[in-house]
C-alpha cells in the first residue's frame, strides 16, 4: 500500500508539474532540490507513473555510489509498500535485484555506462535521472555525454533529468541543450552553523597525510556535539584511515554506539546505518554519506572540512588519492544531513573567515584523474579524442595522451586511437583496462588477483600481494566476502569475453621458473601485466621501475631481497622523489620480459658519459638495463651526436684554444655587440646552432674526447667570418688586435669585456695624446700603468684625466719613480718608453 502521507510530506512534490512540463516540451531538465526534499525518491516514482497520476514509463536512476543506489531503491519500495525488486529494483556491480515488472531501476553510473556500451539505444528505457551530478565523477560525466549523444542521434524521445542539491545548474542546462531549470523549495529544518576551528594551527593536508592534531580536534568536537545536542552525530572524514583513528580516540562513550561507514564497509553495516537504532549513535563517514540517503536520527553534523580526490603523477606513472579541502558545495550537502528530520546543527572544524576561500565545487574528476578507462570508453563509443562529446570540462590533452599510450601498449586501441576488438572486450569487463588486460591475458586464471587489485585491500593484509591473496582466501572479514563475490563475477566475465585462441597463461608449474610456487608466480604475472611500467629491478638499495622512477620498500617487508618485483600500488611521500611501495609481488626476469614485452628493445647507445664518448649495445626493458656489451664500430652519426652532447655539457673548452683563437672570439663578440650583422654571434648557444658551418669537417672525423682536443678552434672559427660580403677584410680595421700608442709601441687590446675593450699601457707612453683612442667608434677603457706595470689610473676620457686626475697620480708616483719623466703638462709632453737617463743619452 502506497504511503501517501510520507509522499505528501516531500517538498519536491510542488515541482513535479513544472518538471513534467519541461520533459514534455523540451525532453530534458535540470532539477535543483535541497537535501531531504525527495528528489531521489519521489521524482522517479512520479516519472514512472507509479503514483497513479501519469503515464507508465520505465525510469533508470543513476547514482554515484552503491550504498546510495541500494538505499534509494529500498526507500522507494517502502514508499510504495512493496519489496525491493517488484516495482522498484536496483543493480550495482555484482548484485542485481530487479523483477520482471520493475518500472524504476536504480543503478550506479558505472553500471549504466556498461549498459550504454552494450545497447546504445537503451531500448525500453523512457527516462534517465542522473542524480547527484554535482559530484562530477568521471563515470557520471561520461554517462551524461553518451546519453545526450543518444538523444541527439538515435532516440530524441529519451528524456533526461540532471538532479542535485548544489549543482552548477547553468552549466548542466547548457550541456543538455538549453534545458529548463526547475528549482524545488526545501522544507528542511533550520541548521545552526557552529564554527569550531582548532585552538592551535594545524598543518594543511598533503598527499594522503592529515595532521593527527586535527583528528584529535575532530574527536573533541564530536564529544562537544553529543553534549550540546540530542540525537545522533554524523561526522565527515576524508578516508578509512582517519575514520579508524577518530573512532579509536572516541573510546568508550557510554550508551553511544560508534559506527564506521565508507565504501569498503560491509553492505550490512552500510544498510544498518540507514535504520534508526535504540541507542544514540556517532556515525563516522566518508563522502558516501553526503547525498542520496538519509541517516535517521541525525541532529548534529561534525565536518572535518576534508575530502579525497584522485590525482595522477604522469611523470612517474603513479595514481593516488589526495586529501584536499572540501568544497563549499560539499559543505552545504554535509550540513543538510543535520536538518532532514528536525532542527539541527553543523560543527565546522575551520574558521568562518576561511569558508569564502574554499572552492565552490569539487574538482571534476576529468581534470585530475587517470583517464585510461575514460579514453577506452570514448574510443569504444567512436569518439577517441572525446571532441564530439557534450562534456562540462574537456579532458586535458596530456592526460589523454598518457591514457592512449597505455591503451596502445595493451592492444586496446589502434594507431588512430580507435577501439580494437580486444579494446571492446576490455571495456565490457567492468574493470580498469589495466586489470582487464591482466584478466584476459591469464585467461581468467588471475581472477583472484585481479579482484584483489580492483578494490583497496585492508592494510592488515600487508604489502606482499601473494600474502594478501592468501589472507583474502582464508579471511572471514567483510572485505574477503566482497572479494569472493567479485572473483565469481570476474570468472564469469572472463569466460563471456574470452579472446579467440586464448592460451593457458604463464602460471603454475611453469618450466621457466620451477622453483617458484605456482600461486606466487601467477600473482606476480597478474601484477606485471596490469602495471608493466612498474616492473622493477633491485638496484643500489632501491628498485628501478621500467618507467624510470625509483621505488623503495617499507620497513619490515617480506619483499626485501627480491631481485625483481611488480609494483601494484605506490605513492610518493611528502618531500621525497622516490615512490614508496604499498603493494607488490615478486617476479622473475622471465615474467618481467613477458609482461613488459612492448617495452623490450635492443639498440646501439652512443652518448657522452664520464667525460668521453661511450659506445655500447644495450638490451633494455624500458629504463632497466638487462645486458650491456661494448660497441666497437659505432654509427658515425651517433658518435657525432655524442660529441655534440659533450660540447654542450662541458663547453667549447674541449677544443684546442690558442691565445690567438681566444682573442679572435673576443674580437668577434665585440663586433657583434657593437655592429651586429654580418658579424657572427660567437656565444655558446649560437655556436651550437651553427656547428655545421664552422666545426666541420673536423667534428666529422672525431671519435673521442682526445680528437676534440686536436681541433684548432681559431681556424674553425674563422669560417664564420663574413667572407661573402667582403666585411671579413675589415676585421683588423674595426677591431684591431693591437693599437699603436704615441710612444710608438703596439699594445694588445683586451676584448674580454665586449661592452668596453681595455687598453693597458704605461702612463708615459700616452703623453701628448689629447683624446682617448677608440675602436669601431667605442672609446677604449684606458688602464694607465705605473713604470712598474701596476695600475695607476683608469679612464675613458684621457683629456679629462690629464686636466683633473693626473696631478694626484703625479704627486703619488713621482717620488717612487724619480728616474721617469713626470711633466707638469702631459698633454703637451713627449711620449716615451724610457727613463730620464735614457732620454738624455
Amino acid at each position: 500500500m502506497i504511503r501517501y502521507e510520507a509522499l505528501d510530506a516531500l517538498p519536491v512534490r510542488g515541482a513535479l508539474p513544472a518538471l513534467s512540463d519541461a520533459l514534455e516540451g523540451h525532453g530534458t531538465a535540470v532539477l535543483v532540490a535541497p537535501p531531504g526534499t525527495g528528489k531521489t525518491t519521489l521524482v522517479p516514482l512520479a516519472l514512472a507513473g507509479l503514483l497513479g497520476d501519469g503515464p507508465a514509463r520505465r525510469v533508470v536512476v543513476a547514482e554515484p555510489r552503491r550504498i546510495a543506489a541500494r538505499a534509494a531503491a529500498r526507500r522507494m519500495a517502502w514508499l510504495l509498500g512493496e519489496q525491493v525488486g517488484a516495482s522498484v529494483g536496483y543493480t550495482v556491480r555484482g548484485e542485481r535485484v530487479v523483477g520482471r515488472h520493475a518500472r524504476v531501476e536504480v543503478v550506479t553510473t558505472g553500471v549504466l555506462l556498461q549498459r550504454l556500451q552494450r545497447d546504445q539505444e537503451l531500448a525500453g528505457v523512457d527516462v534517465v535521472v542522473l542524480d547527484e551530478c554535482h559530484e562530477r565523477h568521471l563515470d557520471a560525466d561520461t554517462t551524461a555525454a553518451f546519453l545526450w549523444d543518444v538523444r541527439e542521434t538515435l532516440r530524441p524521445e529519451l528524456r533526461l533529468v540532471a538532479a542535485s542539491a548544489t549543482t552548477d545548474a547553468a552549466g548542466w542546462a547548457r550541456l543538455l541543450g538549453g534545458a529548463p531549470v526547475i528549482e524545488a523549495e526545501g522544507a528542511a529544518y533550520p541548521v545552526e552553523v557552529v564554527w569550531a576551528p582548532p585552538v592551535r594551527p594545524v598543518r594543511p593536508p598533503h598527499g594522503m597525510r592529515v595532521d593527527p592534531a586535527l583528528l584529535t580536534h575532530v574527536a573533541s568536537v564530536v564529544r562537544r556535539a553529543l553534549a550540546e545536542r540530542d540525537g545522533d552525530v554524523l561526522c565527515f572524514l576524508p578516508g578509512v584511515g582517519e575514520i579508524a583513528r577518530v573512532a579509536g580516540q572516541l573510546g568508550e562513550l557510554g550508551d553511544v554506539d560508534v559506527l564506521q561507514v565508507h565504501g569498503r564497509a560491509p553492505a550490512a553495516v552500510q544498510d544498518a546505518v540507514l535504520v534508526a537504532g535504540a541507542r544514540r549513535r556517532v556515525v563516522l563517514a566518508t563522502s558516501v554519506a553526503e547525498s542520496s540517503l538519509t541517516v535517521p536520527g541525525v541532529r548534529s553534523v561534525v565536518d572535518s572540512g576534508l575530502a579525497r580526490e584522485p590525482r595522477v603523477d604522469h611523470a612517474r606513472g603513479l595514481s593516488a588519492l589526495a586529501t584536499v579541502r572540501a568544497s563549499q558545495a560539499a559543505g552545504r550537502q554535509r550540513a543538510g544531513r543535520a536538518g532532514r528530520e528536525a532542527p539541527g546543527g553543523v560543527y565546522r572544524c575551520w574558521a568562518e573567515a576561511e569558508d569564502a576561500r574554499l572552492p565552490r565545487f569539487p574538482s571534476p574528476e576529468i581534470k585530475v584523474a587517470d583517464l585510461t578507462a575514460f579514453a577506452l570508453q570514448t574510443a569504444c563509443w567512436g569518439d577517441p579524442d572525446a571532441s564530439g562529446l557534450a562534456l562540462l570540462d574537456a579532458p586535458p590533452g596530456g592526460a589523454m595522451a598518457a591514457a592512449r599510450a597505455v591503451l596502445t601498449a595493451i592492444g586496446a586501441v589502434d594507431s588512430g586511437g580507435r577501439a580494437t576488438d580486444r579494446g571492446v572486450r576490455l571495456a565490457r569487463l567492468g574493470l580498469h583496462p589495466r586489470l582487464g588486460r591482466a584478466l584476459l591475458d591469464t585467461s581468467g586464471a588471475g581472477a583472484e588477483v585481479v579482484a584483489l587489485l580492483s578494490e583497496e585491500a585492508p592494510r592488515g593484509y600487508g604489502d606482499d600481494l601473494a600474502d594478501a591473496l592468501r589472507a583474502a582466501r582464508r579471511g572471514g572479514d567483510a572485505y574477503a566476502g566482497r572479494w569472493r563475490q567479485e572473483v565469481r563475477r570476474l570468472r564469469a566475465a572472463s569466460a563471456e569475453f574470452a579472446e579467440p585462441g586464448a592460451r593457458r597463461p604463464l602460471g603454475a608449474n611453469s618450466a621457466a621458473s620451477p622453483s617458484a610456487p605456482g600461486d606466487d608466480r601467477l600473482v606476480g604475472l597478474v601484477a606485471a601485466l596490469a602495471f608493466p611500467e612498474r616492473v622493477a629491478k633491485a638496484e643500489g638499495g632501491s628498485y628501478l621501475m621500467v618507467s624510470g622512477t625509483r621505488a623503495e620498500l617499507g620497513e619490515g617487508t617480506g619483499l626485501r631481497g627480491a631481485p625483481w618485483i611488480a609494483v601494484a600500488v605506490a605513492d610518493r611521500p611528502v618531500g621525497r622523489g622516490h615512490a614508496r611501495v604499498q603493494l607488490a609481488a615478486t617476479v622473475d626476469e622471465g615474467v618481467a620480459r613477458s609482461a613488459a614485452g612492448a617495452l623490450l628493445e635492443e639498440r646501439e647507445e652512443v652518448h657522452w658519459a664520464d667525460g668521453d664518448v661511450v659506445a655500447r649495445r644495450v638490451e633494455r626493458l624500458g629504463a632497466i638495463e638487462l645486458a650491456v656489451r661494448p660497441l666497437k664500430k659505432a654509427d658515425p652519426v651517433l658518435v657525432r651526436e655524442a660529441l655534440l652532447e659533450g660540447l654542450r655539457q662541458e663547453g667549447f673548452g674541449l677544443l684546442r684554444w690558442s691565445s690567438d683563437a681566444v682573442v679572435l672570439r673576443q674580437r668577434l663578440a665585440f663586433l657583434r655587440l657593437r655592429l651586429g650583422e654580418p658579424w657572427p654571434d660567437v656565444g655558446d648557444d649560437a655556436l651550437h646552432a651553427r656547428v655545421d658551418e664552422w666545426l666541420e669537417p673536423e667534428l666529422g672525423r672525431a671519435r673521442r674526447r682526445a680528437d676534440l682536443g686536436r681541433i684548432e678552434a681559431g681556424q674553425a672559427l674563422g669560417r664564420l667570418l663574413p667572407w661573402a660580403s667582403g666585411e671579413a677584410g675589415r676585421l683588423d680595421e674595426l677591431a684591431p688586435e693591437r693599437m699603436a700608442v704615441p710612444s710608438g709601441s703596439r699594445i694588445r687590446i683586451d676584448y674580454g669585456d665586449p661592452e668596453r675593450p681595455v687598453l693597458a699601457v704605461k702612463l708615459q707612453e700616452m703623453f701628448g695624446l689629447q683624446e682617448s683612442p677608440a675602436v669601431a667608434g667605442v672609446p677604449l677603457l684606458v688602464h694607465l700603468l705605473s713604470p712598474a706595470g701596476r695600475p695607476a689610473a683608469v679612464t675613458a676620457d684621457l683629456a679629462s684625466f690629464w686636466r683633473d686626475g693626473y696631478k694626484g697620480v703625479r704627486a703619488e708616483l713621482r717620488g717612487r719613480y724619480p728616474k721617469h719623466p713626470w711633466p707638469e703638462d702631459p698633454a703637451a709632453a713627449e711620449p716615451t718608453r724610457y727613463t730620464n737617463a735614457r732620454l738624455r743619452r
